[in-house]
């Protein structure tokens, strides 16, 4: 999971180190490129700093876009003067519908 993470977030093994080691983590640079890769097991103290390392790095990239949920897009759009179909409010004329009646 902690591969993952770090891959999602594009933090390299450096960056993550380099954190690790500020907080006091024991193992070198290798040592935790081998753990993320499952290649070498850590003790549970070094895996927790790493943890930690690697949430502090993620918790100062910018936050990400997320997906709008319907309500939220209602909100948006009538504050910004549209209907919930993206047309502007007033400004957009009734639409009429004609019946096909054959003879067009």
């Amino acid at each position: 999971m902690l591969k993952k993470a770090l891959e999602d977030a594009r933090l390299t093994v450096p960056e993550v180190w380099m954190k690790y080691f500020s907080f006091g983590g024991a193992a070198g640079e290798y040592e935790i490129d081998a753990y993320i890769n499952g290649s070498l097991s850590l003790p549970p103290l070094q895996r927790d700093i790493l943890a930690h390392a690697a949430n502090e790095l993620i918790d100062q990239l910018p936050a990400r876009p997320r997906a709008p949920y319907c309500a939220e897009v209602t909100q948006s759009r009538a504050a910004d003067g549209r209907e919930a179909n993206g047309r502007d409010a007033g400004n957009d004329p009734p639409h009429r519908h004609r019946r096909n009646t054959g003879g067009d």
